[in-house]
């Protein structure tokens, strides 16, 4: 009798624990949004030769800038809609010496590790 209990008991946990990864999607998991959003109009206005205030009145404060004087400028916007995986876009921006846009970069990755 005390057998029969225990596996009972034993069948009933694993079947319980069995439906957790179905009863996953059922629960609401909301969309996390982080960075800086572009949309693709607003990154069509940005063009070579510009200032660097003529690009931060277009699209705001950069997310990263590099600290060593490279004059980088990194757009990163990185969003998980609920149960799915999350995707990145990053817009890379190089000015030269003298604050002038010359090169635009605009990738699309989804990260491997999610």
């Amino acid at each position: 009798m005390r057998c029969n209990l225990l596996t009972a008991a034993t069948v009933s946990l694993v079947m319980l624990t069995a439906g957790c990864s179905s009863l996953e999607r059922i629960v609401y998991r909301p969309d996390i949004n982080q960075g800086n959003y572009l949309t693709p109009a607003t990154v069509s206005k940005i063009q070579k030769g510009m200032t660097q205030q003529q690009v931060v009145y277009t699209l705001g404060t950069p997310m990263l800038t590099d600290p060593f004087g490279s004059q980088t400028w990194y757009y990163v916007f990185r969003q998980q809609p609920g149960h799915e995986k999350a995707t990145q876009e990053t817009l890379t921006l190089n000015f030269d010496n003298n604050g002038v846009l010359t090169d635009i970069k605009n990738e699309k990755s989804l990260p491997e590790n999610l």
